[in-house]
């Protein structure tokens, strides 16, 4: 399962799946979600009452799985940041901020409709058109998708789609959706 992962690209792995799991509870139709990577160890260090609201705590590896006990050597902890008075997309409000050194990386989620290949030629030029040919077209398919990079360079994507709706049927890849990594990066000051 760990796939011969890295234990930092294992630890985002983790994280990104953590946050998609937690977006897939507040179910489909929800606004995007910007996140802030946290390393847990200096979380709980810097924050320890902080920590112990969000239950972390030395004894954070006793929940883990498997998987994760072999990244525990290092950990990331998202810390969401409020978009409620964000005007635009998601990508535009990445093209405006950057993250401070402390933060070890960043993490989106954002749902988004996708068309099948056959369907490019006929979305309208018009970006209000094109939106609503999208949401109305028969063979459109709902993705969440979630995005997490690393200031040293990892990226992990986890896709979940409304037609197959669970944990089982998730797909993982590091350069899955390269426009959010890109936009995420450029956060980082990569």
């Amino acid at each position: 399962m760990t796939d011969g992962l890295s234990p930092l690209a294992l630890a985002l792995r983790v994280a990104v799946v953590e946050v998609e799991r937690h977006a897939s509870e507040a179910g489909w139709d929800a606004p995007a979600r910007l996140f802030a990577l946290a390393r847990t160890e200096e979380l709980v260090a810097a924050e320890p009452e902080l920590a112990a609201e969000l239950g972390i705590s030395g004894g954070t590896a006793e929940r883990l799985s498997p998987a994760e006990h072999l990244a525990q050597v290092e950990l990331f902890t998202p810390v969401e940041q409020e978009l409620h008075d964000s005007p635009g997309t998601l990508e535009e409000l990445l093209g405006r901020i950057t993250w401070p050194d402390s933060v070890a990386g960043a993490l989106a989620v954002v749902e988004r409709v996708v068309l099948p290949p056959e369907a490019e030629g006929q979305v309208p030029d018009d970006p209000m058109a094109a939106a609503d040919f999208a949401a109305h077209h028969e063979a459109r398919e709902d993705v969440r998708i979630s995005v997490g990079v690393l200031r040293t360079g990892e990226t992990h994507c986890v896709l979940r789609m409304r037609s197959h709706d669970d944990d089982d049927s998730l797909v993982h890849g590091a350069e899955v959706v390269p426009g959010l990594v890109e936009a995420l990066r450029e956060t980082l000051g990569q």
